[in-house]
């Protein structure tokens, strides 16, 4: 997704060349393309014979989207399971526990009003 969302839109060729070498199969390309068709993420129009892919979710609700799924498959829907999970796996330094320290308590302010 995030090489059709850097080109916009394009063709077979377009996407590919977004990979860095060893860039993967037309084949692998094409079986992805297809996942992606099939689950309403991306579109096409017919140029001749060819395809012009574009996406149709916007960056935002795809990682929303497949955020939940995360969530769903992994967590039990538990956010203090992925917390727990995320802060123990992710090697994150005092720094960055203390940044989202501060973005959790900024949100709990919010949420009592």
């Amino acid at each position: 997704m995030n090489h059709i969302w850097s080109i916009d839109s394009g063709y077979m060729k377009d996407i590919v060349s977004e990979y860095e070498d060893p860039k993967p199969a037309y084949t692998t390309i094409s079986t992805l393309l297809k996942r992606l068709i099939t689950k309403g993420h991306i579109g096409f129009k017919l140029r001749g014979r060819d395809k012009e892919y574009y996406a149709k979710t916007k960056k935002p609700s795809y990682f929303s989207n497949e955020f939940r799924n995360i969530m769903s498959k992994f967590f039990d829907n538990s956010p203090s399971q992925f917390a727990s999970f995320f802060t123990e796996e992710s090697d994150l330094t005092l720094e960055q526990l203390k940044e989202l320290k501060s973005f959790i308590n900024s949100k709990i302010e919010e949420k009592k009003y």
